[in-house]
């Protein structure tokens, strides 16, 4: 690093020049860090969904509704472990940017196909006996200043356009860093009963979450929980939980090709921007250069000190723009509720790191090999 002021000095030399040359690789890399965020939010369950766990559905769309006696039928069935349903209540809590996933279910049932929410005991034993308690996810507790003994209202433009009143009894957390923790739970018998009353929907459910004996048999276990409805009234599809996370993520599109194409041409924008200051900057130093030469700097010192100051000037603009994205990011789902998982990951933290790396790289060896090729007379002649 004994050069390190030479390359400061030169970086220096056109400060506004470099200035806008940060500012738009700083912009870029905030660009990368949130859609890597956003593409987080809405497939990041796929990376999350157990390995153990089918979906059924109705075979014909997940809005359509299958009958609660089909769960009997599913716990005969070889290779299954346990069996839960959800039911799709689609509430908002007093303004309807106030959305979040709210379910009934049967807590024991639920509870045990989903180890990844963690309630304490005491919560778990309250939600029990409290005929109208619900569980919320940490998450939309904190945004919504949600605790526990609060009572909650929330419509219903489902479940006969009316206000629903909970009591939130607990506060679960998710056993990992991206473990969705904005939805509420509530109890299956207070659904029923109050739906039961409306004469809509009783005897029915959403979909069925299947958790097997043996994740290598899941495709199996797929097939026969299939068989078993077939030609039934409400035939089923059954499908790993990742599958079934993904079918919701592409009604959007394929979520990756999106990201990778807006990046691309982003990333190919910043390397002609940042290719054309380097190039420049070494064409207005070339007598410089040559003196250097003259000196005693060999070519590959000449060539060590561009391509440093190529990668000092991207990894700079890089790491600012990934630091401001992850603050960003870090600051939750910023649509209050629509990207439940949004976050920036390590993994993509890593990445842009190696790619403002590799951005220095190509964009500093062709003018670190003209300044390496150089010849001292003809370098001074230009001076």
């Amino acid at each position: 690093m004994k050069f390190a002021h030479l390359i400061w000095g030169n970086l220096k030399r056109k400060k506004l020049r470099t200035a806008l040359t940060l500012l738009t690789i700083l912009v870029a890399f905030v660009l990368f860090g949130l859609l890597c965020a956003i593409k987080q939010g809405l497939i990041g369950g796929v990376e999350l969904a157990g390995a153990d766990r089918l979906i059924v559905r109705h075979k014909v769309s997940i809005i359509q509704l299958l009958p609660v006696s089909y769960k009997a039928r599913m716990e005969k069935i070889p290779g299954v472990a346990g069996v839960a349903h959800q039911t799709w209540f689609g509430g908002v809590y007093q303004d309807p940017k106030n959305f979040f996933m709210q379910c009934p279910v049967v807590p024991e049932e639920f509870m045990a196909i989903f180890p990844e929410f963690l309630l304490p005991p005491a919560q778990m034993k309250a939600w029990l006996h409290t005929r109208t308690g619900a569980i919320v996810g940490r998450k939309t507790a904190e945004r919504l200043k949600f605790k526990v003994g609060d009572k909650v209202p929330i419509l219903s433009p489902i479940w006969g356009r009316r206000t629903w009143e909970f009591d939130i009894v607990g506060i679960f957390d998710g056993q990992k860093k991206g473990t969705d923790t904005t939805a509420m739970f509530f109890r299956y018998d207070y659904f029923d009963e109050v739906r039961n009353s409306l004469n809509w929907g009783k005897g029915l459910v959403g979909w069925y979450t299947i958790r097997v004996k043996n994740p290598a048999e899941a495709s199996e276990v797929a097939k026969r929980v299939d068989g078993e409805f077939e030609n039934s009234p409400a035939e089923t599809k059954t499908e790993p939980e990742g599958a079934f996370i993904q079918g919701w993520a592409n009604q959007i599109g394929n979520i990756t090709l999106i990201v990778a194409a807006i990046l691309a041409a982003v990333f190919f924008t910043i390397l002609l921007v940042t290719g054309s200051t380097m190039s420049q900057a070494v064409r207005e130093r070339i007598g410089e250069l040559g003196v250097l030469k003259a000196i005693g700097f060999t070519n590959g010192q000449l060539l060590a000190l561009v391509l440093a100051e190529s990668c000092l000037l991207t990894v700079v603009g890089g790491g600012l723009g990934l630091a401001a994205a992850w603050l960003f990011a870090s600051h939750g789902d910023p649509t209050g509720g629509l990207l439940p998982l949004f976050h920036l990951p390590t993994v993509d933290l890593l990445i842009g790191a190696g790619i403002s790396i590799a951005l220095g790289v190509i964009t500093g060896v062709l003018p670190a090999v003209q300044a390496m090729r150089l010849r001292v007379a003809d370098a001074l002649r230009r001076m």
